[in-house]
């Protein structure tokens, strides 16, 4: 029975545990195979004459497992620029389920980064980000986006205090009056959002709580899911990283959902990986480290731990 734990294990969470199938499955023998068949019904299926053979859906799911390894190390490899751009054409094929990746690399690196970013997709495609972004996305998120990717923001410290606070009452009127006007279309936020310092927004937050009472994000509804990532994105990048870790670990994810345990890892590795997992203990009360040994196996749970636990 150990055996068979253990190959049901190989096959379960994220990626495949490679030395255990080799081990258990390669040595195995026809009449251990079957045993393994009839004991696993999620992964096989008996049908009417009680032929036990592979369920469609899991082969499926098995091959994104098989490859997650293999992505996640070409990933690595890439240059920076080409990973964003690869991953923001990536997004806009999958549509308005995954436009929040387009965020997460508008508004989480730096200035020059997501020039470089622009400069790859040019290369790579033929295209601008802007064009695609404003080609492919036909919803009320439309604009915003086209800012985002289009920003060249300030990166220095100073911040103008009273602009600050003056934004703050723009974006809690907006906000406050949504019913009306979804603020996601609102000029004035768009403008805010799109064109101020990193500095200058966290400022505008700490005043928005005083206008309004709240954080931005608690009075933000949950439905204009990309407005509020924006703002996590730029305000509290590291709560928003520790977030998509722990939504991309847990049992029931979506795999898009899933690629965000690859996806962060890999482009915040040589960035701010530090200040993710102190965020993510924070949060959840367990260490990233030990969070992805429980949930992921073999080869690339190695990977992945490998690059959060290395010196930087």
């Amino acid at each position: 029975m150990a055996h068979l734990e253990a190959l049901a294990k190989a096959f379960t969470g994220l990626g495949v545990d490679e030395k255990s199938l080799i081990e258990n499955l390669g040595k195995s023998h026809p009449e251990q195979r079957t045993l393994f068949r009839k004991k696993t019904p999620q992964l096989f299926i008996e049908d009417e004459r009680s032929f036990e053979r592979w369920n469609d859906h899991c082969v499926r799911l098995l091959k994104h497992e098989f490859v997650r390894f293999k992505n996640a190390l070409v990933l690595w490899a890439m240059h920076p620029w080409e990973r964003d751009a690869r991953l923001v054409k990536e997004a806009l094929k999958k549509g308005p389920q995954s436009y929040g990746v387009i965020v997460e690399i508008a508004c989480t690196r730096s200035s020059e980064e997501l020039l470089g970013a622009r400069k790859a997709y040019h290369s790579l495609f033929d295209q601008s980000i802007e064009e695609d972004v404003a080609t492919h996305i036909h919803g009320s998120e439309r604009k915003l986006l086209v800012a985002l990717v289009s920003a060249y923001r300030y990166e220095g410290p100073k911040v103008k205090e009273d602009a600050a606070k003056s934004e703050a009452k723009i974006l809690a009127n907006a906000i406050k009056n949504g019913n009306k006007k979804n603020p996601i279309e609102d000029e004035e936020v768009i403008r805010i959002l799109s064109t101020r310092s990193k500095a200058h927004l966290k400022v505008a937050c700490k005043h928005y709580k005083e206008v309004s009472g709240n954080n931005i994000h608690e009075d933000l509804d949950p439905s204009d899911l990309i407005l509020k990532e924006t703002v996590e994105c730029l305000c509290t990048p590291h709560a928003y990283f520790s977030k998509v870790l722990d939504e991309a670990m847990s049992s029931n994810a979506h795999k898009n959902t899933k690629k965000g345990l690859t996806r962060v890892i890999v482009t915040r590795a040589d960035v701010d990986m530090k200040e993710i997992k102190e965020e993510y203990m924070n949060l959840f009360g367990v260490s990233l480290s030990k969070k992805i040994e429980e949930k992921a196996n073999g080869n690339y749970r190695d990977f992945l731990v490998t690059l959060i636990t290395r010196d930087n």
